[in-house]
């Protein structure tokens, strides 16, 4: 039981459950970090097979319409028709299966590169993702689900060709409007599902661009992060903070470094200190609003990182253990303190029983608002204190880290002379280096990943759109190849023929757009804690994903408007 600690937190800690977990797999926290991206992106792949299945049921249709002929005489020779409709779900089938081995020998690349992506120059994430029979397993039972789902309809929809369709001149008669309106329905679901990726994608770059332009109120460049571990030092742990300074004082003189400085926490670094404050003279505020970031910072910290100082002074060297109680705030701190007041000169006080039991703080100086714990969480009231006055005979320091600026160059081509500074104040410490740079990238990884693939699968999504509605407009002109030619042979303009012709097409992109914006409204809220600077439902992004599509759509269905457009009357009308 932490002694220190207030009753009322005291009864929290014992209440606090326990949670035990199976460590077959071991533990980590990309699990918790990734579960959510990681389904979304699972719903994105479903929705990709839909759009390719689609499309394959497409090509399934028109190619067994184009065997009508064929199936005809088979029936005619004895033939069963569930020997036709076997005959055709086995054809399905391997092609569902050739293209799950093909997927598989992509996955197998693919899941290297996605775990590659996790690491970072510092971090290296190593995840064993082999192919395993679970994978296989899965893989097949999806392949075999799909053939049998959208090879079914168009199997026995040949196999119900009548004998009587062999006599005939292939069958040209025998095609129907039915398998137009299947096609075209199944073109609206193909483009009404791409419109739900695009907008996702769209969703997730410019929530991942909105991050990397969020102002950090700090300079994230030339600056190397160096987390010292003290604890196998031989220094007395009550001594650990002056070693800190003193090691800073060392590394600042390394040739090559502009600025150097101490700190407990670092920006961006996803760790946090915090606690409750009073001011007086401040509004009454709820307990919650009174919770504060803490920093315990070495002189020259601001200047090392280019944070601007607002008002009054910066920490410096007056500022001993022995010394009066300072501390500097951040703009978020005076307005909700301060409002409407100055907030230098004003007091900051701690309440008793906190592990942070410190005497009132005279708050010297402002500095402006900068990012602390990552990039998403909005900027909070902060509060900087001087790493000196830090009451280290009651909490030692365990570990600080030093940030460096560099003249020139990479940070990292500092490591070597830094770290011979380091050891040569003492040899048991334990160091890492990091550029800040590399830092704050490494919290967009998930953000990135996830832009990354939704963008990939909704490129995908597009393209196989388009081609099933190139696809299916073709048939259409294959179909109306005898009517196009009469058409020009009586006077149609080509330019009539491609208005003809495209009238379908815009037809069934606007049926999908429309279809697609609406499942796009209403499935964009499961996505919203996914998403940063942007509301789920962003109009702009929904208008831009409608005009990318509706742009491929009429490029896909001007190509063969445009061959139909070339048709020469003579040729058909011989043929016909």
């Amino acid at each position: 039981m932490p002694q220190d600690w207030l009753p009322r937190l005291q009864a929290g800690f014992l209440k606090e459950p326990f949670a035990l977990a199976p460590a077959a797999t071991g533990t980590s926290s990309l699990r918790f970090r990734y579960q959510r991206p990681l389904l979304t992106i699972l719903v994105v792949v479903a929705l990709v097979l839909l759009v390719a299945c689609a499309n394959i049921a497409n090509l399934l249709l028109a190619r067994a319409t184009a065997r009508r002929h064929e199936l005809s005489v088979r029936l005619a020779l004895g033939a069963s028709r569930w020997r036709l409709a076997r005959q055709l779900l086995v054809e399905s089938l391997v092609l569902s299966m050739a293209g799950a081995l093909l997927g598989l020998a992509f996955a197998a690349w693919g899941s290297r590169a996605l775990v590659a992506q996790l690491s970072t120059q510092t971090n290296r994430v190593v995840l064993d993702l082999p192919l395993d029979w679970r994978v296989m397993g899965f893989t097949m039972a999806v392949s075999v689900a799909t053939a049998l789902l959208f090879g079914t309809a168009p199997a026995f929809r040949a196999a119900r060709v009548d004998p009587i369709d062999a006599i005939k001149e292939h069958g040209r008669s025998a095609g129907g409007d039915g398998r137009v309106s299947m096609s075209s329905g199944l073109v609206v679901a193909q483009v009404a599902l791409s419109l739900v990726l695009i907008v996702a994608a769209g969703l997730f770059v410019r929530s991942f661009t909105a991050l990397t332009q969020v102002r950090l109120g700090f300079d994230r460049e030339q600056i190397l992060v160096v987390n010292v571990n003290a604890l196998r030092s031989r220094v007395d742990p009550a001594e650990r903070t002056a070693l800190f300074q003193r090691l800073t004082d060392a590394v600042a003189g390394v040739p090559g470094v502009v600025r150097a400085a101490g700190s407990v926490v670092t920006p961006v670094s996803n760790s946090t200190w915090g606690f409750n404050v009073t001011v007086p003279g401040a509004p009454e505020l709820p307990e919650r609003d009174r919770n504060v970031l803490v920093n315990m910072v070495t002189p020259g910290w601001f200047a090392t990182y280019g944070t601007r100082l607002v008002a009054g002074r910066d920490i410096d060297a007056r500022d001993t253990a022995t010394a009066p109680h300072v501390a500097l705030v951040n703009e978020a701190f005076v307005r909700r303190f301060f409002p409407g007041r100055h907030a230098v000169g004003g007091t900051i006080e701690y309440p008793s029983g906190t592990s942070q039991h410190t005497p009132p703080s005279l708050i010297v100086g402002v500095v402006e608002d900068a990012v602390y714990r990552n990039l998403r969480e909005p900027i909070r009231p902060t509060l900087y204190q001087p790493l000196a006055q830090y009451d280290a005979t009651r909490f030692p320091l365990a570990s600080a880290s030093i940030s460096v600026r560099a003249a020139a160059g990479s940070p990292l081509l500092l490591s070597r002379s830094v770290a011979s500074a380091l050891t040569s104040m003492d040899r048991d410490l334990a160091f890492t280096f990091r550029p800040l740079a590399d830092q704050i990238n490494a919290s967009l990884i998930q953000e990135r990943m996830v832009a990354m693939l939704s963008g990939f699968f909704g490129a995908l999504a597009l393209l196989l759109a388009a081609l099933g509605l190139y696809g299916v407009t073709s048939y259409a002109v294959s179909r109306r190849r005898a009517e196009i030619g009469i058409r020009m042979a009586l006077g149609a303009a080509p330019s009539g023929v491609v208005r003809l012709v495209l009238t379908r097409v815009t037809a069934l992109v606007a049926i999908g757009v429309a279809v697609g914006a609406g499942v796009s409204v209403w499935a964009s809220r499961f996505v919203a804690t996914l998403l940063f600077g942007l509301e789920p439902r962003d109009p702009a992004t929904l208008v831009s994903a409608a005009v990318v599509l509706a742009a491929t759509g009429a490029i896909a269905g001007w190509l063969p408007a445009y061959r139909a457009s070339r048709i020469d009357p003579a040729e058909v009308l011989r043929s016909e």
